[in-house]
């Protein structure tokens, strides 16, 4: 029977003979970890913010009624050239309204869907800004602004005013920051727009919208979805697109898929949009772990390392044990528990100092224009990474301490004795 007791009273005297090797190998360890923490705190914290740019104001299925040729061409009907190959120049569009036909019962039919989130209306049109002898032009989108802040974090994006007083105001409009700086606009004030048939319409600014993009922000202004139809003439039942948000975005695929099929309509699903921004998020993850593991197997190594040569200044000791009765299998726990100590006790401060340096990175101002409601650097504290961390210090250091305990086990007493 293993006496725990003694084989770790035997290990801490070892550990603190030679303090200054033992701190050390603790300090690999403490900083493999420390270093993992900061670094995939960081790097996946600011994925998330990039991903957010983009994916939190990006549907999991966009429908809309796209305008194209007609699959069938007036020339497809003359049976004289049936088996000849005929070509068309200059092809135009077939004669359609951009409006989706039933657009209510269909948004009613999605909100019923147990995967869908919600299924909310867009109104887009084409307008220009005018503010005394400036022009420009731009896009003004009608929506349900309270829908879109629950589903799409709107709010996150008014850097002045509130969403909610677009919903209030009739002739409220929610203007594009880069259109507010060129146009010298602010909050409270009032801008003229003109539709592409020429009526000039007055609209109160209620807030200013700052995606991040400038090319969005200056050009694209919201209203109130009702707000947008009266300015066209439109009736309220008149949509051009409807944005879905589900509770899983792996659904998103197969629900645009059906939603073509059923409704002879174009439904752009996110990962067909976003294809190659989730092949860089997945490539810059992958350096992120890539690197951080690299690091903790390098302290396993410098572990492995200390206890390699702990063995040989402990020749003496380890003849002195087995002479005395205890076991090869006594004398590999004694160097095994050793290993695990050092892997404790480096494990637990580099979680600390990883814990520590993520929550003042976290509180490190990071002001950017680009970024306005980011205030401070993205650090994610997910718990699994420090969960990763310490149990891949208990193992690498196990490992470490394995092989070197391994040899201890296998040396003969004799041979040792004989030796010195």
């Amino acid at each position: 029977m293993i006496n725990w007791r003694v084989i770790l009273s035997i290990s801490k005297t070892h550990l603190l003979s030679r303090v200054k090797q033992t701190a050390i190998a603790a300090l690999g360890v403490t900083f493999g970890i420390g270093t993992f923490i900061i670094l995939v705190s960081f790097m996946t914290g600011l994925n998330g913010l990039l991903d957010g740019l983009i994916l939190d104001r990006t549907p999991h299925v966009h429908i809309y009624n796209e305008i194209k040729p007609s699959e069938k061409q007036p020339i497809d009907l003359y049976d004289k050239i049936k088996n000849s190959f005929g070509v068309v120049h200059s092809v135009k569009p077939k004669f359609a309204q951009t409006k989706i036909h039933d657009a209510l019962p269909l948004i009613g039919r999605l909100n019923d869907n147990a995967i869908v989130k919600g299924a909310i209306p867009q109104m887009k049109a084409q307008i220009f800004y005018i503010s005394g002898s400036i022009e420009l032009g731009g896009n003004l989108v009608g929506i349900d602004v309270l829908e879109e802040v629950r589903l799409f974090n709107f709010g996150q994006y008014v850097v002045k005013g509130s969403p909610e007083a677009l919903n209030t105001t009739d002739n409220g409009i929610l203007i594009g920051a880069g259109v507010a700086e060129k146009m010298s606009l602010d909050v409270g004030n009032t801008v003229q727009i003109s539709t592409v048939g020429g009526a000039l319409f007055p609209l109160k600014i209620v807030g200013i919208y700052q995606s991040g993009l400038a090319d969005i922000d200056n050009i694209q202004s919201f209203a109130n979805l009702k707000t947008v139809q009266r300015i066209l003439g439109r009736p309220q039942n008149y949509i051009t697109d409807i944005n879905v948000k589900l509770f899983d975005i792996e659904q998103a695929v197969p629900l645009a898929q059906r939603i073509e099929k059923q409704f002879q309509l174009t439904a752009v699903d996110i990962k067909t949009a976003n294809a190659q921004f989730e092949t860089g998020t997945a490539i810059r993850n992958l350096i992120t772990y890539a690197v951080s593991i690299t690091l903790l197997i390098v302290a396993g190594f410098g572990i492995y390392n200390i206890l390699n040569m702990l063995i040989y200044e402990k020749m003496n000791d380890i003849a002195i044990l087995k002479a005395t009765g205890f076991s090869g299998r006594d004398v590999k726990y004694i160097f095994i528990s050793q290993a695990i100590l050092i892997g404790v006790i480096g494990g637990i401060l580099g979680l600390a100092i990883g814990l520590g340096l993520s929550i003042l990175i976290d509180n490190l101002p990071f002001e950017t224009q680009a970024l306005p409601t980011v205030k401070t650097y993205p650090v994610n504290f997910n718990p699994m990474y420090y969960v990763i961390g310490i149990t891949f210090a208990m193992v690498s250091t196990f490992l470490a301490g394995y092989l070197p305990a391994r040899k201890a086990q296998k040396m003969d007493p004799v041979e040792i004795i004989r030796g010195q």
